[in-house]
């Protein structure tokens, strides 16, 4: 007669085998993080430099000579705008924010928009990471202030951007004007753990992008834009963002839209309306 083999034995090498696998996803989530936030498209500089010029752009360049971005050409609208974009593509792929903006604000003057890029993306060196991102938008931002002290300067940060935004502003209070926020979140732990809740998240993320914590440091307009079927950040976390913010603020949301359609439900009455909001001070 067949020996039966004991319940017990079998039991803890299912649990055994169940504990490594997990411990293996979680040392794979420890290492590979950044590989899992950062989707950087690249490409040879001489040919983003001439899509840039058919857009009307050219580029954006610091005293040392580093191209950090793409200006406009002409640079002669009163409020300035920088767009931080978010953690896919280049800032070339977001020239649709040049054009939402060419014809909003102050007697429909329009805006120079300047759109910031990474290190890491597009043709710009370095690897991709909160703190190199906040020193490299830093260096940016710094000079655009002392280039021209009296202009208003407005930051825009769309999905993981928003953090580098509210960063910005939290560092410079006084010379940041407003800040429109586009599909934000509290901090990326947040997020990260909502996507992976069997996942020690909080305590193995490194780059965070504190927005909440960074706010509290900043007290100007801030306009938030979140999408009602947005999967990747949902909208209850830019939500949450604008409903605990001690400053003015104000809340858009597009029920129908998700996250990467966002700016198809947002037409041009929209971000006429978050423009006349930022600017509500100078007027």
């Amino acid at each position: 007669m067949e020996k039966k083999r004991p319940v017990a034995p079998v039991v803890w090498r299912t649990l055994r085998l169940g504990l490594l696998i997990y411990a293996g996803l979680v040392i794979l989530l420890g290492v590979m993080q950044r590989g899992f936030i950062y989707y950087p498209a690249t490409d040879e500089f001489a040919a983003l430099e001439a899509h840039a010029e058919r857009q009307g752009l050219e580029p954006w360049r610091l005293e040392t000579g580093e191209a950090v971005g793409w200006r406009p050409l002409a640079n002669e609208a009163e409020p300035r705008l920088v767009v931080f974009h978010g953690n896919a593509g280049h800032a070339l792929l977001r020239t649709y924010y040049s054009r939402l903006f060419s014809d909003v604000g102050s007697e429909g003057d329009g805006w120079d928009v300047y759109l910031f890029e990474y290190p890491g993306y597009g043709a710009r060196e370095g690897r991709p990471s909160e703190e190199a991102f906040y020193r490299s938008a830093g260096e940016a931002v710094d000079e655009l202030i002392a280039e021209d002290p009296e202009r208003p300067l407005f930051l825009l940060g769309e999905s993981l951007g928003s953090g580098v935004a509210c960063r910005m502003a939290a560092e410079r209070p006084e010379e940041i004007d407003g800040l429109l926020l586009v599909t934000p979140f509290s901090s990326l732990a947040e997020v990260g753990a909502a996507h992976f809740p069997f996942l020690p998240v909080r305590l193995l993320l490194r780059d965070r992008y504190e927005n909440a914590r960074h706010l509290e440091a900043y007290a100007g307009p801030l306009a938030v834009l979140v999408a009602g079927r947005d999967r990747v950040v949902p909208a209850r976390f830019g939500r949450g963002l604008y409903e605990n913010y001690a400053g003015p603020g104000r809340l858009w949301k597009k029920e129908d839209a998700d996250h990467n359609t966002l700016l198809d439900f947002a037409g041009p009455d929209v971000w006429g309306e978050m423009a006349e909001f930022l600017l509500s001070d100078f007027r």
